[in-house]
């Protein structure tokens, strides 16, 4: 088999930076290699709900850019259903387009001003998160290490309500490199009953208090009571991690009031239901503007925006194909522009995929959690954090070429 003429091959480069390291290696200098490298990374852009003649609107401006618009067929006849739209185009023509749109009818202004924010962080890096007990930085991927003080997890490392072993363990974990720790004292296992809320404070509140005077990191809790949040930041917790996303009751309020960062995650149904047959249309579109509405409501209620994480929830309401798609094209979650955590740690998609049980996922979660640091998590919460803190570290360091 011969080589293809001049040795031709695809060229694979996943930002703007690394298009630009390309170019300078040919000896193209700035300024040809900064729209250069726009050309070299075109990106793909979706829009939800866009009126028909604004879409069709929008195709002819990016066709006069050199780009274009995949529009539904109705389009062409000027349907006014509002359907989504796919903006093709580089980061140049981007530019060129946005101020084409301010002037123009049917919500394209608004289209504009948001695809203007959007290129603006889409690449960055989300800023700092200051807490009370140590910042945030985002210039690496984070590693959380899981306290659970449940009697029912499904990892099978729940402990009850043992304070000097939340302590060790809390221990262990900063000793291994972990970033932060997250303590929770509900099981959100697929099936898993209730707890009570006195129950709950039970289990949380003693070993943060415990955790707070032996281990410097960050801590959160999980939970989605309000109650337990207000007393969970008195004991010395820093962040709240809500897999409700702050639609329980008085959370939002509660969230506002105490002015500490909160993770906000997708789930479809409840933790007794989430996994009975969960279906999506289009999985990640769904998920997007569930988070997306999160966000806004949040915001809307007084917590600062830049408090505010995302998580898609892996294994919250999905089957294992939703999983896959989600880890797969997860940096599309960074265009809310907030930082996105993920928790692969020992899920049933791993056990599906290797037919092994809880107690023997470790290398099945590594590889999940590569892949998430390749495709963009800026928090992996894990259960083996020794193990998972060197995954991280040497993905990140081949993202980033340099460690």
């Amino acid at each position: 088999m011969s080589m293809h003429p001049y040795h031709l091959r695809v060229l694979c480069l996943s930002s703007r930076d690394e298009a630009q390291k390309e170019l300078a290696r040919l000896g193209v200098r700035s300024p040809a290699d900064q729209w250069m490298a726009d050309k070299l990374t075109a990106l793909p852009l979706r829009a939800e709900d866009l009126d028909g003649r604004a879409a069709a609107l929008l195709k002819q401006e990016l066709l006069a850019l050199g780009g274009d618009c995949a529009v539904h067929q109705q389009v062409a006849a000027f349907d006014r259903t509002p359907r989504p739209v796919i903006l093709l185009g580089t980061r140049r023509i981007y530019r060129r387009l946005i101020p084409r749109l301010k002037q123009q009818p049917f919500g394209l202004a608004a289209l504009g001003q948001g695809l203007a924010q959007l290129l603006a962080r889409y690449e960055q890096l989300p800023p700092p998160i200051h807490t009370a007990h140590g910042v945030l930085s985002f210039e690496r991927p984070l590693v959380m290490g899981i306290i659970n003080m449940t009697e029912g997890s499904f990892s099978g490392d729940g402990l009850g309500e043992d304070v000097a072993a939340a302590v060790a363990q809390g221990q262990a974990f900063a000793q291994a490199g972990a970033d932060l720790l997250d303590v929770g004292g509900e099981s959100t296992r697929p099936g898993a009953p209730e707890v009570e809320e006195e129950e709950e404070l039970r289990r949380v509140i003693p070993p943060l208090r415990a955790l707070r005077t032996e281990v410097s990191l960050p801590f959160s809790v999980d939970t989605r009571r309000a109650r337990v949040a207000r007393e969970a930041v008195a004991a010395g917790a820093d962040l709240i991690n809500d897999i409700w996303a702050l639609r329980q009751p008085e959370m939002l309020e509660t969230a506002a009031e105490l002015g500490v960062p909160v993770c906000l995650m997708h789930m479809q149904g409840t933790p007794q239901t989430m996994q009975h047959d969960p279906r999506y249309e289009d999985v990640m579109s769904e998920i997007y503007s569930f988070l997306a509405a999160r966000l806004e409501a949040a915001v809307e209620a007084g917590v600062p925006e830049e408090h505010l994480l995302v998580d898609p929830g892996l294994g919250f309401g999905k089957l294992s194909e939703h999983n896959l798609e989600i880890l797969r094209r997860l940096r599309e979650f960074r265009s809310l522009g907030r930082p996105v955590l993920i928790g692969p740690s020992r899920k049933a998609t791993i056990g599906k995929i290797l037919d092994k049980p809880v107690e023997e996922r470790q290398w099945g979660t590594a590889a999940m959690v590569a892949l998430g640091v390749a495709n963009g998590a800026n928090i992996i919460r894990v259960h083996d954090v020794e193990e998972m803190v060197q995954v991280v570290r040497v993905a990140d360091a081949i993202m980033r070429g340099q460690w």
